[in-house]
């Protein structure tokens, strides 16, 4: 996705880094603020957030404003709530997974088929885009800790380069 909306952000870089930094957050644009789910959120606060010129935030919300496509996609996103930092408190497991090539298909379904021919339930899968991630990751958090046994296994699946587990 990245790739086909970077254009418009290219030439002024602290756009581009606010940009980026509204998807990765899933901030949207509501009206015209920006909105976390049904939070709204300054001007000023994106700014220092980000560590960016408030006016730079203003005019990276006018151009997705003023450009149908980016409007599309930037008046849709959602936060997603992440478990990784939570799951030890809940005694759940974290898989991160660091694989070869990012865009190789089926390292998800590989690592979950076999978390769960150990029947261990998996209660969030996350994975970094690799178009706007320099070091993309898949997370899969589990209901309960994986068994040392399983990391041998999850870490000769397809496309897996290397398994941290916590």
């Amino acid at each position: 996705m990245w790739k086909q909306i970077e254009h418009y952000f290219t030439v002024y870089p602290q756009r581009k880094k606010i940009a980026q930094k509204l998807l990765e957050y899933g901030v949207r644009i509501a009206h015209n603020s920006f909105a976390c789910g049904t939070i709204e959120l300054s001007d000023s606060k994106i700014a220092r957030a980000f560590d960016v010129d408030r006016r730079a935030v203003t005019a990276t919300r006018d151009i997705i404003r003023n450009e149908p496509e980016l409007f599309n996609i930037f008046s849709h996103l959602t936060p997603t709530c992440h478990l990784k930092e939570v799951a030890s408190h809940l005694h759940w497991g974290v898989i991160e997974i660091i694989p070869t090539d990012p865009s190789t298909p089926g390292i998800l379904a590989d690592v979950a088929t076999i978390i769960a021919k150990h029947h261990i339930s998996i209660r969030q899968a996350i994975v970094d885009d690799f178009e706007f991630t320099e070091e993309p990751r898949l997370f899969i958090i589990t209901e309960t800790q994986l068994p040392g046994t399983l990391l041998p296994r999850i870490k000769a699946a397809k496309g897996v380069k290397a398994v941290l587990i916590y």
